[in-house]
């Protein structure tokens, strides 16, 4: 499969209550660079010309822009319009996209850990078979509890899903043509829809989704 160019639209809409933080998570800082700019500093060291778009509240828009001035003097990084849902964030960066044969991967701007191996495998998979998002296996016990009643079920059928989940430009384009639905959890469940198979490669473990203080400390740990 024929691509142009690789694209990463980082989804930074959020506003951080669960962080207990009178800022978004995205922009807490760690060893006094912010979450956001670790995150956009990963797809730098895997493509130093990949196109970099990144979805902020719109709160922050001017925040945002400061801050990736100030770390990125040299790159041409577009800000936009986060929206109600992520589903609708995901869409205002995919509007900033033109070439329908470009790969466009789409990353919680709260995984900074994410590793290049990890950000390689889903994008060069993407290249070849039109998608792919990075899993992890579960490594705990599982029970399904449906109402009162629970059961054991086999870790082994499941798989933690990461992000950059990866997508040739034009069929995620027409997946988010979909009207919006509780049900999209993420963007492979969009292109679901649509009835695509969805191709799952490996992730690393320490790719956790900064969500609350506990998640901050072992970042903090990660990336000393």
């Amino acid at each position: 499969m024929n691509y142009s160019q690789y694209n990463v639209i980082i989804v930074a809409g959020g506003t951080g209550t669960r962080m207990q933080s009178n800022v978004p998570k995205q922009f807490i800082e760690i060893h006094q660079k912010p979450i956001l700019i670790h995150t956009i500093e990963k797809f730098f060291e895997f493509d130093e010309f990949i196109n970099v778009i990144v979805c902020v509240h719109k709160d922050y828009v001017t925040e945002a822009n400061f801050m990736l001035a100030e770390f990125f003097p040299e790159k041409n990084i577009q800000v936009v319009l986060g929206g109600e849902t992520r589903f609708h964030s995901v869409k205002n960066g995919l509007n900033s996209i033109s070439n329908k044969n470009d790969i466009v991967g789409i990353h919680d701007a709260a995984r900074p850990l994410v590793s290049v191996e990890t950000i390689k495998r889903c994008f060069e998979t993407a290249a070849q078979k039109g998608n792919a998002i990075p899993v992890i296996p579960v490594n705990e016990s599982l029970r399904m509890v449906t109402n009162t009643i629970n059961k054991a079920v086999s870790r082994d059928d499941y798989q933690i899903v990461q992000t950059p989940q990866c997508f040739v430009v034009s069929k995620i384009k027409e997946a988010f043509e979909q009207p919006y639905s509780p049900f999209f959890t993420d963007d492979a469940t969009v292109l679901e829809g649509m009835d695509e198979t969805i191709y799952l490669v490996e992730g690393n473990t320490e790719n956790i989704k900064i969500t609350n203080p506990e998640d901050l400390k072992k970042a903090e740990l990660y990336l000393s």
